[in-house]
């Protein structure tokens, strides 16, 4: 893998954590500060690709062809109307693909060998899981240096996520010793909800410092954004969630200096 770019999974098999949310805005606040990303669409259902308003007409290569097909990535590339920001669509036919990877072999690997020749044309990609650990999440976590977990601030939060843990575990073990957990971000925070309160309380005495100090609040600018096919921070850079996002990426940007320090002092 190319060192220098950063290949980020953003994944959660409960639906409804803000995962595509964060996919998209934190993918938007990484180019609004410096950044060339890229953020590929790995849900069926292609939220991420109408909340950056990409056209259906424009998506005849997309991320289904990425995985079942030998093309040339660059040309299922689309810009977004955020600089420095571009995407690879998703597909209903991703649906499918599940079941079509079963008999390829090496078939766990298909989108890192598709990835490679993109890495040294980006800083960042960013990949926005479905909400499953089937085939194609399996795919982006062995391509994928590390792993972003939301985690919604609701009752069963915790259920599910030493699961996913351990499945990161088995795929570093087996597939991409070089993954990593990046960090846990709480979403769908109302810190005036009791329950809210409770459940950050013990998501950061159960995971310490693996839990951002970002918080993604509840907030109806984030939820109105991909009608309009924008992400958040140029449909309202002000709003608190447009804000979060922003200083959700610089954390990340914090501890990726934090982490290269470490490795240049362990060398």
């Amino acid at each position: 893998m190319d060192s220098h770019c950063k290949i980020i999974c953003v994944a959660n098999q409960k639906g409804g954590v803000g995962k595509t949310t964060t996919s998209v805005n934190l993918a938007a606040a990484m180019a609004a500060v410096g950044r060339k990303a890229l953020l590929i669409d790995l849900d069926a259902q292609g939220n991420a690709s109408t909340g950056l308003g990409i056209k259906r007409s424009a998506r005849a290569l997309n991320t289904y062809d990425l995985l079942m097909e030998d093309i040339d990535p660059f040309q299922a590339i689309n810009k977004t109307s955020v600089p420095r920001l571009d995407i690879i669509s998703s597909s209903i036919h991703l649906s499918g693909a599940e079941i079509e990877l079963v008999d390829i072999e090496n078939r766990e690997y298909r989108l890192r060998n598709a990835l490679k020749p993109l890495q040294a044309h980006y800083d960042v990609i960013i990949m926005d899981c479905p909400p499953s650990l089937n085939l194609i999440t399996l795919n982006a976590l062995a391509a994928a240096t590390s792993v972003i977990v939301p985690l919604q601030c609701e009752f069963y939060a915790l259920e599910g996520l030493s699961h996913l843990m351990k499945t990161v575990e088995r795929i570093k073990a087996s597939f991409n010793p070089k993954l990593r957990m990046e960090g846990i971000v709480l979403t769908m925070v109302d810190r005036r909800n009791r329950l809210s309160k409770h459940v950050e309380r013990d998501v950061r005495d159960f995971f310490g410092s693996l839990v951002y100090g970002t918080i993604i609040p509840r907030n109806i600018r984030l939820s109105e954004a991909p009608s309009y096919g924008l992400p958040a921070i140029i449909y309202d850079m002000y709003c608190p969630g447009s804000n979060a996002y922003i200083r959700l990426a610089k954390e990340v940007l914090k501890r990726e200096k934090t982490q290269k320090r470490q490795q240049l002092a362990a060398a």
